[in-house]
C-alpha cells in the first residue's frame, strides 16, 4: 500500500505559556525540582542557542569509569553506573520562576532526570531576557553587545531565532530594529524566524515578521515553507495571514507533500477551501503518487472527499503501486473480520512489523482488534515466537506505534516474551517507561528458561538506573535472595560446550533447570556490579540472609564490606512500613501512591523519591 503520513497518537506536547511567572514565586526550590520532574513528561524542546547558553552552566558530577562499579558505595542506593561529561544536549524544557530570577533547566540522558537550577544573572544576558521577555533590557544590552545579535552558535541560531520560537514579539522588534538585514537569517537547517515562528502558532510573531519583509516562501532543509508548516499545525489564522502576503499553496516539501496534503491529513475542510481558492493543485502527487484526493480516502475523510471531487479532483486516481483511492476508501469496510481472524494473522500485525504507521492507525481507527494473536503456524515462523502487533512495535523500537496499540488497548502480557523484556534487553528507557505505565508485567518469566527471580533482572543488571525504576515499580526484590543452597558452599557454575556460563540467553535450547539470581551476578561481565547491585536490591526488600556465593562476593571487595554489614542490622521500622505498606498496595496499584490520602513527604518515602527516615521527618 502506498506510504502517507499521517498524524501519530503519541503526539509532542506545546511548551506552556511561559510568561506567566507569577505562578512560581511561592514556590521552594524543592517545590520547583519536583515541578520540573513533572513538566519533563511534556517532551518539548529547548532551541539550539539555549543548549549553548546552558551547557556551561548545567554540568553534572564528573563521570566515572563507564566499565567499573563505584568501589565505596556509602550510601542507600548505589552512584549511577556512569555519567555524561556534559548534559545530554536534547534538553526538553526551562522554567524562568521566582520574581524572573531563576531558571529551572532539565533533560533526560538515557533515562536518567537531570535537572539544575541556577540564577538568571549567570545566564547570557541576550538569552535572560529573550526568556523572560524583558524587552526593555534587551533593547538597554544592544549598544554594547551589538555584534552578539547577530552572531550565530554552532547550530546557526541567533537570538531573534529565540525571539521567534517563545513568541515575544516585543522583543523581537527590539532586535529587528537593530538588525532588519536578519529577517530572513537561516539556521543551519535553514529554518528562518518566520519557520519557526509559525512552527510554534505565535501568530502575533507572524503577522509582524511577515509585515516587516520576512520571506514567507524561504523553505527549511526539507522543502517545508511557513505555509506547508502552517497546514502541519493546522492553524487556519496563520494560513489566511501567510497567503495574504503572497505564500505559494503549491510548493512541495522533499516528499512531494504539499500545503493542501497536510490540510487534508488533519482533515481541515476550512483550510482546505481556503487554499483551493488559492488555486492550490489538486492533483498535486507526492513520491509516493499520492494526492490529496488519494490522502483524504485514507483518512476516511467523505466531506473532504466529496469537497474534492466536488472541485474537480480524479476519482480514478491512483498511486505509484497501483493502489486506488476507491480501493484505500472500500478496502476495510469491504474486508471481512472474520475472514481475517481465521488467516491466523492481521493487518496490525504486518503494519507493526513493517513500522507502517499511517496503516498502523488506520487500522485502529477501522476497529482492528489490538490483541489479535498470531495462530500457531504463524508465530512458529518466527525466531521469537512473537504473537501480537505490539511485540513487533518494542522489537523496532517504534515508541510511536507501541503508544498507539496501548493507547487503544493493547495488553503488554500477551506474548510468551513478555515485550517488556524485550525493551529492557535494548536498554530503551522510554518503551520501558511506556510499558510499565499500560500495566506490563514487571515479575514475567520465561517458561522455556526459568528463573528463580523476575527475568527482567536479567537484563539490567549494569544499568543501576533501569533496575530501580523496575524495583519502584514492583519487580520483586526479595526472590533474588531465596537460594537454596543458602550458607552451604554452591555447586560450580557449569560452562557450556561453546565456553559459555550458564547465562539467560534467548537463543540458547530450553533449559529444565531453574537458574538462581546468585548465579547470574555471578557471570564476568557482571560479578563487578555486585556490591552495587546487591545495594540496590536491599532497600526493596526487609531482613533478608544472603546466600554464600552473594557473601563470597561481596568480601572480594574490602570496599563493599559495608553493604555485608547492612544485612546483619535490623531495619528501621520506617522501612519494614515501607515494605508492608507496598506490599498491600500491590503491584498493579503501585504507580497510584501518589492518590493516597498521606502527606506529600511521606509519599515520597513510599515511592523511594525520599530514601531517608530523616528527609521524612
Amino acid at each position: 500500500m502506498a506510504a502517507a503520513r499521517v498524524t501519530m497518537a503519541a503526539s509532542r506536547t506545546e511548551n506552556a505559556n511561559l510568561e506567566d511567572y507569577s505562578a512560581y514565586a511561592h514556590m521552594s526550590e524543592e517545590q520547583l525540582l519536583q515541578l520540573a520532574i513533572e513538566r519533563s513528561l511534556a517532551e518539548t524542546n529547548l532551541t539550539p542557542w539555549q543548549n549553548r547558553q546552558l551547557h556551561t552552566h548545567i554540568q553534572p558530577s564528573p563521570p566515572k569509569d563507564p566499565q567499573r562499579p563505584p568501589n565505596n558505595p556509602n550510601s542507600a542506593n548505589p552512584p549511577i553506573e556512569t555519567k555524561t561529561e556534559k548534559i545530554d544536549r536534547d534538553v526538553q524544557d526551562i522554567i524562568i520562576c521566582g520574581n524572573n530570577d531563576k531558571v529551572i533547566a532539565w533533560t533526560r540522558d538515557h533515562g536518567q532526570l537531570r535537572v539544575k537550577v541556577e540564577t538568571v544573572h549567570e545566564l547570557d544576558p541576550f538569552l535572560s531576557a529573550i526568556w523572560r521577555g524583558d524587552a526593555k533590557y534587551l533593547k538597554d544590552l544592544i549598544p554594547s553587545k551589538s555584534k552578539e545579535i547577530i552572531e550565530p552558535n554552532k547550530d546557526g541560531w541567533i537570538p531573534l531565532h529565540e525571539c521567534a520560537y517563545y513568541g515575544h514579539v516585543e522583543c523581537l522588534k527590539v532586535l529587528l530594529k537593530a538588525n532588519p538585514d536578519t529577517i530572513n537569517k537561516r539556521t543551519n537547517r535553514s529554518q528562518t524566524p518566520l519557520i519557526l515562528a509559525v512552527g510554534r502558532k505565535h501568530l502575533s510573531c507572524v503577522k509582524y515578521l511577515l509585515e516587516e519583509g520576512a520571506d514567507p516562501n524561504l523553505a527549511n532543509n526539507q522543502w517545508e515553507t511557513p505555509l506547508y508548516k502552517a497546514c502541519e499545525k493546522a492553524n487556519e489564522d496563520i494560513v489566511q495571514i501567510l497567503l495574504k502576503f503572497g505564500a505559494s499553496p503549491t510548493k512541495a516539501c522533499i516528499q512531494g507533500g504539499t500545503p493542501l496534503h497536510e490540510a487534508v491529513r488533519n482533515k481541515r475542510l476550512d483550510i482546505c477551501e481556503i487554499l483551493v481558492q488559492a488555486e492550490a493543485k489538486l492533483w498535486a502527487k507526492n513520491v509516493y503518487g499520492i494526492d490529496p484526493l488519494f490522502t483524504a480516502a485514507q483518512c476516511n475523510a467523505v466531506k473532504l472527499l466529496s469537497f474534492l471531487i466536488y472541485k474537480g479532483g480524479d476519482v480514478n486516481t491512483h498511486a505509484n503501486d497501483g493502489a486506488t483511492a476507491f480501493i484505500v476508501a472500500m478496502l476495510i469496510p469491504r474486508t471481512s473480520m472474520s475472514k481475517v481472524k481465521s488467516s491466523g494473522i492481521s493487518p496490525l500485525h504486518f503494519a507493526a512489523e513493517r513500522n507502517r504507521d499511517d496503516i498502523l492507525e488506520m487500522l485502529i481507527e477501522a476497529g482492528y482488534e489490538v490483541n489479535s494473536m498470531l495462530s500457531h503456524d504463524w508465530t512458529k515462523m518466527y525466531e521469537d515466537r512473537r504473537s501480537t502487533a505490539l511485540y513487533s512495535a518494542v522489537v523496532n523500537r517504534n515508541i510511536e506505534a507501541a503508544a498507539m496499540l496501548l493507547e487503544a488497548g493493547a495488553d503488554p502480557n500477551l506474548d510468551i516474551f513478555n515485550p517488556l523484556l524485550v525493551a529492557v534487553r535494548k536498554g530503551s528507557m522510554e518503551m520501558v517507561t511506556l510499558l510499565v505505565n499500560h500495566g506490563a508485567n514487571v515479575n514475567a518469566l520465561i517458561p522455556t528458561h526459568p528463573t528463580s527471580f523476575p527475568a527482567v533482572l536479567v537484563f539490567c543488571l549494569r544499568y543501576i538506573l533501569m533496575m530501580k525504576y523496575l524495583l519502584d515499580n514492583g519487580c520483586d526484590a526479595a526472590s533474588c535472595f531465596n537460594c537454596p543452597y543458602g550458607s552451604n558452599p554452591h555447586p560450580p557454575i557449569k560452562p557450556r560446550a561453546n565456553g559459555r556460563e550458564t547465562m539467560y540467553l534467548l537463543n540458547e535450547d530450553p533449559s529444565d533447570c531453574c537458574v538462581q539470581f546468585c548465579e547470574i551476578i555471578s557471570m564476568p561481565s557482571v560479578s563487578s556490579w555486585v556490591g552495587p547491585i546487591i545495594d540496590t536490591l536491599l532497600d526493596y526488600v526487609g531482613q533478608v540472609k544472603l546466600c554464600s556465593r552473594i557473601t563470597e562476593h561481596l568480601e572480594s571487595n574490602k570496599d563493599w564490606a559495608q553493604i555485608k554489614e547492612k544485612t546483619f542490622l535490623p531495619c528501621t521500622l520506617m522501612h519494614l512500613c515501607r515494605i508492608k505498606i507496598r506490599t498491600r498496595l500491590g503491584v498493579p496499584r503501585l504507580h497510584r501512591t501518589n492518590t493516597l490520602p498521606l502527606p506529600a513527604r511521606l509519599i515520597k518515602f513510599l515511592r523511594y523519591e525520599q530514601e531517608y527516615f530523616e528527609d521524612v521527618l
